[in-house]
């Protein structure tokens, strides 16, 4: 069992690289054969090497990688090591791929038509890779840690980020392709909820266990979430701790990870959340208790 264990866990580690890989692939392509050509940019850090890369002439695979290092870090010290490797992995195979796509042609240059098929396409990419564990903008890592911290969900966060980086570039590329932008940076937040759920979409974990204090406290370590728990009783197994928290999409493979550690041999099941009524609590700065 153990073996036929670790080789599904492989696998499926195996499954979501390669996913990963496609998600960057696919926004490699928007970025460098639609939208960068006619001067239309992403917003996040994305958007940002893309001006820095039009004043500076250094190239854009080169500060994209560069500027993310710094989010990398802190997405390490707040969602965990899993985290990392695979963001970092998505960022630097998304340098990697910017690089290899900037000599193809841009496959139109009407401006509406690289809008909406960049935008779509840009999308689909972020929507794999966040759907499968990483990120390839650090603004979705600042948002996340600013939102455990403060009232604003992590939309309006990036929306907030977005809003300079937007009036930037109506000074570089002028007010019409700031405005395309803004409307690639909607087709894509759309079709990346479609894809992945949404980077603010919120789950309800609900975790049977007989080891509820040791997986609550872990949750509320590393994610900052805390932990409702409840005694329960299954027909067979006797009594039970049952542990509700809800968590952001983006956490959900850590969240995974804290469960599988330890062999705790608990029950979870996520659903989605339409609607938050109330405030969260949120971890407090040197705090290690369970709520």
């Amino acid at each position: 069992m153990t073996n036929q264990s670790n080789n599904k866990s492989l696998l499926d580690q195996f499954i979501s690289f390669l996913l990963i890989t496609i998600g960057a692939t696919f926004a490699a392509v928007a970025l460098e054969i639609f939208l960068v050509p006619n001067n239309i940019i992403d917003g996040g850090i994305i958007g940002i090497s893309i001006m820095l890369s039009y004043v500076t002439k250094i190239q854009l695979s080169i500060l994209t990688l560069v500027l993310n290092i710094p989010f990398l870090i802190l997405g390490y010290k707040q969602l965990g090591k899993s985290f990392l490797i695979k963001a970092a992995y998505a960022m630097v195979v998304f340098s990697i791929l910017l690089e290899q796509f900037k000599p193809v042609e841009e496959l139109t240059n009407d401006i509406l038509l690289a809008t909406v098929f960049g935008g779509v396409l840009l999308g689909i990419g972020v929507g794999f890779v966040i759907r499968y564990g990483a990120c390839l903008d650090g603004t979705e890592v600042v948002a996340i840690l600013i939102s455990k911290k403060m009232s604003f969900s992590v939309g309006q966060v990036v929306m907030f980020f977005n809003f300079f980086i937007y009036a930037t570039a109506s000074l570089l590329f002028g007010w019409d392709r700031a405005l395309y932008s803004i409307l690639t940076y909607f087709i894509t937040f759309k079709i990346i909820d479609m894809v992945s759920e949404g980077l603010e979409q919120a789950k309800a974990a609900m975790i049977i266990t007989n080891h509820g204090e040791e997986i609550a406290n872990s949750i509320y370590k590393h994610l900052g979430r805390t932990v409702t728990m409840l005694e329960g009783e299954g027909l067979i197994s006797g009594k039970k701790v049952v542990l509700y928290a809800v968590v952001t999409r983006i956490e959900i493979p850590e969240l995974k990870r804290i469960v599988a550690a330890d062999d705790y041999s608990a029950f979870v099941t996520i659903t989605d959340v339409n609607e938050i009524v109330g405030k969260h609590i949120k971890k407090k700065k040197n705090e290690n208790i369970v709520d």
